[in-house]
């Protein structure tokens, strides 16, 4: 809308500027009117808001000078007769729509192709997550079939491991039984000759109990040797069978482990409430096997259980032949080793009156060596004070003054005195040493006849009690494993 008179363009009235948009006057009631709404996100209305914003000029209040009377307004207006010089030109304005136009219309477009370009994008990034976590998925299944056919075997393999190892323990234990029944007389002679070991001193005589009793062991040694051998061998196996029950159970532990790993990763979806960020995990890589190795681990110890089977089964045979014996020759060596411990004991119990009337004899003669010695020892006693005296005596002359200090007569008596004591008190002390040695000597031989009787009198115990042990003896099927 156009003023009535106003015939001339303001892009005529002066310099035309080049800005298409020049700054308008700074007095417009817009920025005193409109409060500006800053976006969430967005720091300066600038950003968003648009910068060309049509500006209202205020028009300055109208005085009396400027009345009309005649009411028909003038043909340039004064006060907007200033402003026509800074208006745009009808091409500027439709240069800007054009300019603005094409900028939006460019803008619009790369956005369009943005927005198609990052919806292409999202969809081939979804389709490959999608396929890598069914080809993980496919994996893990995979990867717990093959879990499960080892599992398969190392159960199977493990019962068959479990069942040998039963059978060898029966076969041990039948081993010990018939050993324990035929050890019943080698025990009895065994334990004789360790019992007969405990004699002290000379008694440890290689008499004709000994070598009945070693006759005796004699006749069961090699049959003891073989089920001894035997039977440590089924414990050496038992001990590598149970180390391969070991290898197995612990690899199906690991096995069962892994099995439930794997198939709680492989029910894992992206709604599942377990899942987490679990930053630079796929960095560290704390693998310690591949696949052939992994299979081939489980392959060597089914492989290590079945060699450990076949040897327990040769075992278990080798021990059916070791179970035969003979016991007539042990009841020969029986009868006559009890005749040689019954001539033993009456030979031991002689010599223990003998010891025992000579230990009276010692005792005797100690008792008079003490005396003496509590005698010498008041005598020396006795002797301490004298010395004292003499010795208080020259040490108190030595306080004589000057020309006092005279070696007279009492001085070489003093000293003499002290020498004679002291040699008298060195000769008691003396004989007190020889007296002690000789009450030592006989304390000595007193428990040398002590000695000698326990000794007499432990070997008497012990032949006793080593017949006390041979009153029974087994049966000929029990010795021979029934």
């Amino acid at each position: 809308m156009e003023f009535l008179g106003t015939t001339q363009l303001a892009s005529y009235c002066g310099t035309k500027k080049s800005c298409l948009f020049p700054d308008l006057a700074p007095t417009s009631t817009t920025k005193d009117t409109y409060q500006s709404y800053y976006l969430p996100g967005y720091r300066y209305l600038s950003s968003w808001r648009p910068s060309l914003l049509h500006k209202v000029v205020s028009v300055p209040p109208k005085t009396d000078k400027q009345f009309n009377p005649t009411g028909r307004p003038p043909t340039i207006l004064p006060a907007a007769r200033s402003t026509l010089h800074a208006r745009y030109s009808t091409r500027d304005w439709h240069h800007a729509n054009m300019v603005q136009l094409r900028g939006s219309e460019a803008s619009r477009y790369r956005a369009g192709r943005l927005n198609a370009d990052s919806m292409r994008l999202m969809q081939n990034k979804d389709q490959l997550t999608y396929q890598m976590q069914e080809d993980s998925r496919r994996n893990l299944g995979e990867r717990i079939s093959n879990i499960d056919f080892w599992r398969s075997e190392l159960i199977y393999e493990l019962d068959c491991l479990l069942k040998e190892i039963q059978a060898l323990e029966t076969a041990k234990k039948r081993l010990e039984c018939a050993a324990d029944e035929m050890e019943g007389p080698l025990k009895v002679a065994l334990e004789c000759l360790y019992h007969r070991e405990k004699r002290k001193g000379i008694d440890l005589v290689h008499d004709d109990v000994e070598k009945n009793l070693i006759k005796e062991v004699d006749v069961f040694k090699d049959c003891q040797e073989i089920l001894t051998k035997l039977a440590q061998k089924i414990n050496q196996q038992l001990g590598i069978n149970r180390d391969a029950q070991h290898a197995l159970e612990q690899d199906l532990s690991d096995k069962n482990s892994a099995h439930f790993i794997d198939e709680k990763c492989f029910n894992l979806r992206n709604t599942s409430d377990s899942i987490n960020f679990y930053h630079g995990v796929e960095k560290a890589d704390g693998t310690v096997s591949v696949p052939s190795t992994w299979a081939k681990f489980s392959e060597d110890n089914i492989r290590c259980s079945q060699h450990a089977r076949a040897n327990s089964v040769k075992l278990r045979e080798d021990a059916e032949v070791g179970l035969e014996s003979t016991s007539e020759e042990m009841w020969n060596h029986f009868i006559s080793t009890n005749l040689a411990f019954n001539n033993r004991i009456a030979e031991v119990a002689d010599s223990k009156n003998k010891l025992q009337a000579q230990l009276a004899k010692i005792l005797q003669e100690i008792f008079q060596t003490e005396d003496t010695i509590m005698l010498l020892e008041s005598s020396i006693k006795a002797k301490e004070y004298p010395l004292k005296v003499a010795q208080t005596r020259l040490e108190g002359r030595t306080k004589r003054p000057n020309i006092e200090l005279c070696r007279d007569a009492p001085q070489f008596q003093l000293v003499t005195e002290v020498y004679t004591i002291d040699d008298t008190l060195q000769t008691l002390k003396q004989r007190l040493q020889e007296a002690r040695d000789t009450l030592q000597v006989l304390i000595l031989n007193k428990s040398k006849l002590e000695h000698e009787i326990s000794v007499k009198a432990n070997s008497f115990f012990i032949d006793k009690k080593c017949m006390d042990m041979r009153k029974v003896f087994p049966s000929t099927p029990r010795l021979i494993g029934y």
